[in-house]
C-alpha cells in the first residue's frame, strides 16, 4: 500500500520499494512507494529482496523512472534518473546538531586572558557547580512548511477529435462513439433528446441555444479526489448547451444563444481557449422544467455520462503520451498569516445549484447538491477545488457565471494557494439561500467556521448580482465582526451595484470588464481572473498590515479599477 508525504518524511533513510506497477516517466512521489513499516515482512516472506545499491525514499523522491518497473521492486540508480546521491538528514542528527559557532568546552568554564591587571580577581567557589551569571539563549529555529497532500495532474493533448464506432485516444486523436447521445438519455427522464458535434477552431461562427456550462475532461487515475494523479485532456472543452421541448432556452437572468465567436470571451478561466477544440452536446429536457431544479440536473447527468465514457479511455492513456505535469501541494505553513478563501455559490432553488465532491473530477455522479445540504458553509482543500471538486449547475447572467472550467482554474485558489507569505487554511463555498432567515443563518455558520479556523483574514467572491449581494454582505459582515480582516470579491459596476453594505465592507474588489458597466451576456466576460486575484490578494495583505485603504467612489468608475491594477504591475 502506498504512503502519505508525512510517512515519507518520517522514512528517508529506509529503502525505496515500488508499491504498484508504474511506467517509464513516471516521476516518484510518496503515492509510488510502499510503506516501510511491512518491507521487513516482504523480506522474511522471500516476495522482496533489498540490493546492497537500492536507494532510500530521501533519495528517490522527485526522479524519474527510466522504465516500466513492476510492483515490490527496490529502487536502484539504473532505475532512476535524478535521484539525489545524499540521503535524507535523520531529524536526530539535526536536533544534536551544535548551535553555537565557538570550540566546544566543558560546561561551567569561562575562558579569558588578560594583558594587565591591578589589583586582584575574586571568583566565587564551586562556579562550576551554581551555574554561569548568564546564558547564551538558544538559537530559534522557524517553522517549515509542511506539504499536507499533494495532487499530480498529467495532461494529454488532443489534437483531434472525431466520430466512429467506438471511443478511444490514441496518438493524440480523440475519437467518440457515434451511438453516444443516445445512450445518454438514459440518464434522465426528463431528458428527451440529446445530440453531439464537434467544432473545430476555424468553424466558431456557429449558432449556439444558451451555454449552460463548459467542463474539462479529466479522469481519476490515483487516490480520492484532491490528491494521488489525474489525467487532463488539454486542448479540448465540452460545451453544454440546452432548451426544453417547446424551444424555450435553459437560462435564468440572460442568456447567450446566438453566434459562439460572438457570444464567448474566449481565454477566460471558465471558457474556451482560443486553440481549444469545442465538442458540444445539446440537450432537450422535458417541457417546462427549465426553471426548475431537476430539469438543468437531468441535462448535466446526460452530459456528465457521456465525459465518463471518455474518462475511462482517458485512465489508460499511456505514460509516454503525456504532454505536460503539473504538481500541486495543499500546505501548512505555520508562522504565516492564516487565511481563508469563501466562494459563495448559488443556492437559490430553480437552477441555482452546484455539486460538490463528485466522485470523478469536475463529474456530477457521486456528489452533493449544495442546495440539499441547506446552503451551509462546506470546506474543502485547494486541491480539492483545484481536482474539479465543483460541478456548476447555475445558470445565471453569462458574463459573470462561474461554470466547471472555471472553479478547475480558480484564479484565487491558485494564487492563494502558491503564495509563500500566507497560509490558506481552506476553501468554504457556501450557498446564497432563498429566504432571509435562511440566509442569517447560514452566515452566522461561516462566521462560526472563520471563528474555528482562528484566520486573520479572508476573502470572500460571489458570482452575479443582486439577491445574492444580500448574502454577500451578510457573509462579509459575520467574518468582520470578530476581528476578522475580509476583502470582497463581486461584479457591481452600474447594472449590479450594491444596495446593501455594513462598515466591513471598506475593501472590495469589482470585476467588471463592460465598459457601459452591464451584464452583456458574453459567456465568462466579468468573471473573476487573475489580474483580480491579484488585486484581491494584494489588498487583504494591505489590509492586514494595518495600512488605510482609501473609500470607494459612490459611484462605479473604470478609472479607479485601471489605476490599481497599474499598481500591482
Amino acid at each position: 500500500m502506498s504512503i502519505t508525504n508525512e510517512t515519507a518524511n518520517l522514512h528517508q533513510n529506509d529503502p525505496a520499494v515500488l508499491c504498484c506497477l508504474r511506467n517509464k516517466g513516471t516521476i516518484i512521489s510518496a503515492s509510488d512507494l510502499e510503506d516501510p513499516a511491512i518491507v521487513p515482512d516482504l523480506q522474511e516472506s522471500g516476495l522482496l529482496t533489498i540490493p546492497e545499491d537500492a536507494l532510500t525514499i530521501g533519495q528517490v523522491l522527485g526522479a524519474t523512472l527510466k522504465e516500466d518497473t513492476d510492483a515490490m521492486t527496490s529502487l536502484t540508480a539504473k532505475l532512476l534518473d535524478g535521484y539525489s546521491n545524499k540521503a535524507g538528514e535523520s531529524e536526530d542528527k539535526r536536533l544534536s546538531a551544535p548551535t553555537d559557532s565557538g570550540t566546544s568546552q566543558p560546561a561551567g568554564v569561562i575562558k579569558f586572558s588578560i594583558s594587565n591587571v591591578q589589583g586582584q580577581i575574586e571568583l566565587p567557589d564551586g562556579l562550576s557547580t551554581i551555574g554561569l551569571p548568564f546564558t547564551v539563549p538558544p538559537v530559534e529555529q522557524k517553522p517549515e512548511d509542511k506539504i499536507i497532500r499533494t495532487l499530480t495532474q498529467k495532461e494529454f493533448a488532443v489534437q483531434k477529435v472525431c466520430m466512429g464506432t467506438e471511443t478511444s485516444f490514441k496518438h493524440g486523436t480523440l475519437t467518440l462513439r457515434q451511438d453516444l447521445c443516445e445512450d445518454s438519455l438514459k440518464a434522465d427522464p426528463l431528458v428527451k433528446a440529446a445530440e453531439m458535434d464537434i467544432i473545430p477552431l476555424d468553424q466558431r461562427h456557429v449558432y449556439a441555444n444558451t451555454i449552460m456550462d463548459v467542463m474539462p475532461i479529466a479522469a481519476k487515475v490515483e487516490g480520492l479526489l484532491g490528491e494521488g494523479v489525474t489525467h487532463v485532456m488539454s486542448g479540448v472543452v465540452i460545451m453544454l448547451t440546452g432548451v426544453d421541448e417547446k424551444g424555450v432556452q435553459v437560462h435564468e437572468f440572460g442568456s447567450c444563444e446566438g453566434y459562439l465567436d460572438e457570444n464567448i470571451r474566449f481565454g477566460r478561466p471558465g471558457c474556451p481557449d482560443p486553440e481549444d477544440i469545442i465538442i458540444r452536446v445539446n440537450v432537450t429536457i422535458q417541457e417546462n422544467t427549465g426553471m426548475e431544479r431537476r430539469g438543468p440536473y437531468a441535462a448535466h447527468k446526460a452530459c456528465d455520462s457521456i465525459i465518463q465514457e471518455i474518462r475511462e479511455v482517458l485512465k489508460r492513456a499511456p505514460a509516454e503520451a503525456c504532454t505536460k505535469q503539473d504538481v500541486f501541494h495543499d500546505w501548512k505553513r505555520p508562522g504565516k498569516p492564516r487565511v481563508m478563501l469563501v466562494k459563495e455559490i448559488m443556492g437559490q432553488g430553480a437552477m441555482h445549484d452546484n455539486v460538490l465532491l463528485p466522485a470523478e473530477p469536475a463529474g456530477v455522479e457521486g456528489g452533493q447538491r449544495n442546495v440539499d445540504l441547506g446552503n451551509v458553509p462546506v470546506v474543502l482543500s485547494p486541491n480539492e477545488v483545484r481536482d474539479g471538486g465543483i460541478h456548476a449547475l447555475t445558470c445565471i447572467g453569462p458574463s459573470t457565471k462561474e461554470d466547471t472550467r472555471h472553479y478547475f482554474r480558480e484564479p484565487l485558489v491558485n494564487l492563494m494557494a502558491e503564495d509563500e507569505e500566507i497560509n490558506l487554511v481552506g476553501v468554504v463555498f457556501i450557498g446564497s439561500p432563498q429566504v432571509n432567515d435562511e440566509k442569517s443563518y447560514v452566515s452566522a455558520r461561516l462566521g462560526a467556521w472563520a471563528e474555528a479556523l482562528d484566520v486573520e483574514g479572508a476573502i470572500v467572491t460571489t458570482e452575479g448580482f443582486g439577491n445574492n449581494h444580500i448574502d454577500f454582505a451578510e457573509n462579509i459582515d459575520q467574518i468582520g465582526r470578530r476581528g476578522i480582516d475580509v476583502v470582497g470579491v463581486s461584479y457591481c459596476a452600474y447594472q449590479g451595484q450594491l444596495v446593501v453594505g455594513n462598515k466591513h465592507m471598506d475593501a472590495m474588489i469589482e470585476l467588471n470588464k463592460d465598459p457601459e458597466g452591464f451584464e452583456n451576456e458574453i459567456l465568462g466576460d466579468s468573471t473573476l481572473c487573475p489580474q483580480d486575484a491579484k488585486r484581491a490578494l494584494l489588498m487583504l495583505k494591505t489590509k492586514m498590515a494595518g495600512i488605510p485603504i482609501e473609500s470607494a467612489n459612490r459611484q462605479w468608475e473604470q478609472a479607479v479599477i485601471d489605476a490599481n491594477q497599474q499598481m500591482i504591475r
